[in-house]
C-alpha cells in the first residue's frame, strides 16, 4: 500500500538527540582515556553541574570510577560541552518545531504539503462501468431514480453549514469489504464481507475520520456491526446509533462509509491521481419518495452537489454520479447527512483508504 504520513516533528526531534547523545558520550569517553590533565585547562564556570552529573550518573555510571574525582571532573567538564554544543546545533535546524504548540493551522499547512490540489487525475477505464446520469449541475452529474421532477432551484449548492466542526461516520454494513490483498488479507463470505473491521469498511471510515482530525475536525468514529449476525434490519440499528451518539453530540455532517454493492468483483472503479490509484466515490442521496417522513433531503443533495463541485475542481474524476433514491436512509437526522460509497468489490482496501485522503481534503476546502 503506499499511503502518505504526517511527519512528526516531535517524533523526528526525540529520534536526533537520542542519536546525537549516544554519538556524543562515545566521543567523550575516547577523549576521556586518551586525555591529559596537564593540558586541561576547560572552563565550566557557564555549565550546569548538577544537570551534568545527573546525566552522568544516569547514562554513564560504570564507565568513571568515583573514587577519582579529578577524572570525574573532567568528564563533566567534556561532556557538557559536547552537549552545549548539540543543544546550539538543534536550535538552528529548521526541523525545531515545538509540535505542542502547532495551532490546528498550523497543521493544516503540513497536511496540506503532503495532500496536493489540482494534479493530475485520470479515470480508470479498466473494470469500471460507464457512468450515467440524468441531470447535472455543471460539473456534477445526478442519477435521479427518484419519484421527483429535479429542477434548477433543487440542484443549486446555495446551502450553508451551520456546524462546521463536528463529524459523525458509521457504517450501517459495517462488514462489507473488499478484494484481498497482503496487506488486508482476510476469508471473504458471501458478497465479500467480513466481520474483521480492518478489513472492512469501517476501516475505511477510521481513515477518514483521522485526515479530518488532521485538518482540525472532532470526528466521532463508530464501528457497531449493524448487519452482523443478521442483515436485515440493518438501517434500523444503525438508525438507533446514530440518534444515541447525537443525544450528547452535536453534527451536521454525518457520513454513512459503504462500498457498492455489485456482486462482481471485477468491478473496481478507481480514479489515478499523480501516481496513486483511489478508489471511486458515490454519494447515494435519499428522500422522501418512499413514504418516510424526511424534509431535509434538499439540502442534504445540495451538501453532496457542493462537496463534489469541489473535488471536480480539486480532484477530478474522484467522485462518479450523485445518485438520488426515495429511500430515505436515515439521513432525515441532520441537512448534511449521506451515504458515501467507497470503491467496489474489486478495489482494494489501500485503493479505498487513498480516496479518504483526498476526500478529507475536500471537505476541509468546503466546511
Amino acid at each position: 500500500m503506499f499511503n502518505v504520513a504526517i511527519i512528526n516533528i516531535k517524533d523526528i526531534l526525540k529520534y536526533l538527540v537520542k542519536i546525537i547523545i549516544i554519538l556524543l558520550i562515545i566521543f567523550t569517553i575516547t577523549r576521556y582515556f586518551n586525555f591529559e590533565k596537564k593540558d586541561s585547562k576547560i572552563n565550566i564556570s557557564k555549565l550546569n553541574k548538577n544537570a551534568l552529573t545527573y546525566c552522568l550518573d544516569v547514562t554513564i555510571p560504570d564507565i568513571i570510577n568515583e573514587k577519582d574525582n579529578n577524572k570525574n571532573e573532567i568528564l563533566q567538564e567534556i561532556l557538557g560541552i559536547e552537549l552545549s554544543m548539540a543543544e546550539n546545533i538543534m536550535e538552528r535546524t529548521d526541523l525545531n518545531i515545538n509540535v505542542e504548540e502547532l495551532t490546528i493551522d498550523d497543521k493544516d499547512e503540513l497536511v496540506e504539503e503532503i495532500i496536493q490540489e489540482n494534479i493530475e487525475t485520470e479515470i480508470v477505464q479498466e473494470n469500471n462501468i460507464e457512468t450515467r446520469f440524468t441531470n447535472n449541475y455543471g460539473t456534477v452529474e445526478i442519477r435521479n431514480e427518484s419519484d421527483y421532477e429535479l429542477t434548477e432551484e433543487m440542484l443549486i449548492p446555495n446551502f450553508e453549514l451551520t456546524d462546521k466542526n463536528n463529524v459523525i461516520i458509521f457504517q450501517t454494513h459495517t462488514c462489507e469489504s473488499y478484494t484481498p490483498t497482503e496487506n488486508f488479507n482476510y476469508v471473504a463470505s458471501g458478497n465479500y464481507r467480513t466481520t474483521d473491521l480492518n478489513c472492512s469498511v469501517a476501516r475505511v471510515g477510521v481513515e477518514l475520520g483521522n485526515y479530518l482530525k488532521n485538518y482540525g475536525f472532532n470526528v466521532i468514529n463508530d464501528q457497531t456491526y449493524h448487519d452482523f449476525p443478521a442483515y436485515s434490519g440493518s438501517y434500523n440499528r444503525s438508525l438507533t446509533t446514530v440518534e444515541n451518539i447525537l443525544v450528547n453530540n452535536k453534527a451536521e455532517m454525518i457520513f454513512d462509509i459503504h462500498r457498492d454493492a455489485i456482486g462482481d468483483n471485477q468491478y473496481a472503479p478507481k480514479v489515478k491521481i499523480g501516481e496513486e490509484y483511489a478508489a471511486q466515490l458515490t454519494f447515494v442521496i435519499g428522500t422522501d419518495g418512499g413514504g418516510l417522513e424526511h424534509q431535509n433531503w434538499i439540502n442534504n443533495l445540495k451538501f453532496a452537489i457542493k462537496v463534489q463541485e469541489k473535488a471536480n475542481e480539486l480532484y477530478p474524476g474522484l467522485f462518479r454520479p450523485i445518485i438520488l433514491r426515495n429511500s430515505r436512509y436515515n439521513q432525515h437526522l441532520s441537512n448534511a447527512a449521506s451515504i458515501i460509497e467507497v470503491g467496489a468489490t474489486g478495489n482494494t482496501t489501500e485503493e479505498a483508504i487513498i480516496s479518504m485522503k483526498y476526500l478529507a481534503k475536500v471537505i476541509s476546502e468546503i466546511s
